[in-house]
């Protein structure tokens, strides 16, 4: 299934582990789960499916696996990232008979690319594949930030088709979504600040905080779009400590651990350079479930 015009709650799944492998088991509960709530798209082998300590062969079973779980009822957006345009454009060779709808491509990271670097990067991927390109901008963990003019020049490509927005600069995010073409979706991926970008603008979020109290998130957005900001600020007044709870320490960690509490999880795993969450988060995660469950009963 291909969307290409990504909006709504978009959630980048969260890849389980169990004594050091793919947890088949724990992923297929995962996705039921998932499939039943009220969001748009899975986004997987992204940062917060740990992609990055995938190997290949991982990242194609956890595809097939999910793929096969939601027999086409949500459509499936590949992470990818790397700082090497030819290996990047290997990897959309490699993952063209994919059952993955589009792709969500992070800026090249560490090495500090120019503007005109950036562009000829995504426009390269772009000519690589046919399948929609979705871009991450997070400057604060790649080290550059794609500016607004280098990003309209993108959005003209026909298979560009959205951006995951982290700039940070409230501004900037602001000035794009006043700009930027018609079929041009941006999703915010700041997810504490959700409310604020869907006043903007913005056409929905990638939210790993929505693996959590996910039908709230889809209300705000919900009410947001129907012009009703006044219902959707209730809901977000509740909702706004849950992200900043779940990232309290380094994600998914702390978003594992909630989801290993649930059941939905066998084990809260990750993998190094990811570490456990500490007692001390574990004791409050702990404390706002059991919270949350008693005023849901």
């Amino acid at each position: 299934m291909t969307i290409r015009y990504p909006q709504g709650i978009w959630l980048p799944l969260v890849t389980p582990f169990r004594d050091g492998d793919l947890d088949e088991a724990s992923l297929r509960r995962l996705v039921r789960h998932y499939a039943a709530q009220p969001i748009d798209g899975l986004i997987l082998a992204a940062t917060t499916g740990e992609g990055l300590t995938l190997d290949d062969e991982e990242t194609a079973r956890l595809v097939q696996v999910v793929a096969a779980e939601l027999a086409g009822k949500l459509p499936i957006c590949l992470g990818l990232s790397g700082s090497d345009t030819r290996k990047l454009g290997k990897a959309l060779e490699l993952t063209a008979a994919w059952p993955v709808g589009s792709y969500l491509i992070a800026c090249p990271y560490y090495t500090r690319p120019s503007q005109e670097g950036l562009f000829r990067h995504f426009a390269t991927l772009a000519r690589d594949s046919d399948k929609p390109i979705l871009i991450y901008n997070i400057p604060y963990r790649t080290g550059v930030n794609m500016g607004n003019e280098t990003l309209l020049r993108l959005a003209a490509l026909p298979n560009i088709v959205g951006l995951k927005d982290c700039c940070a600069e409230a501004a900037q995010s602001f000035d794009l979504l006043r700009a930027r073409p018609s079929g041009f979706s941006v999703l915010t991926g700041e997810d504490a600040l959700f409310y604020n970008a869907l006043t903007h603008g913005a056409d929905g979020g990638i939210l790993a905080s929505a693996h959590v109290e996910t039908r709230l998130f889809a209300r705000v957005h919900n009410a947001v779009r129907g012009g009703n900001h006044s219902a959707a600020l209730a809901v977000w007044r509740d909702l706004v400590d849950l992200p900043r709870l779940l990232f309290a320490e380094p994600s998914p960690a702390p978003i594992k651990h909630w989801l290993w509490r649930a059941g939905l999880l066998h084990s809260p795993e990750v993998r190094l350079p990811m570490t456990e969450i500490s007692a001390g988060l574990a004791a409050r995660i702990d404390a706002e479930i059991a919270r949350r469950t008693s005023l849901a009963a």
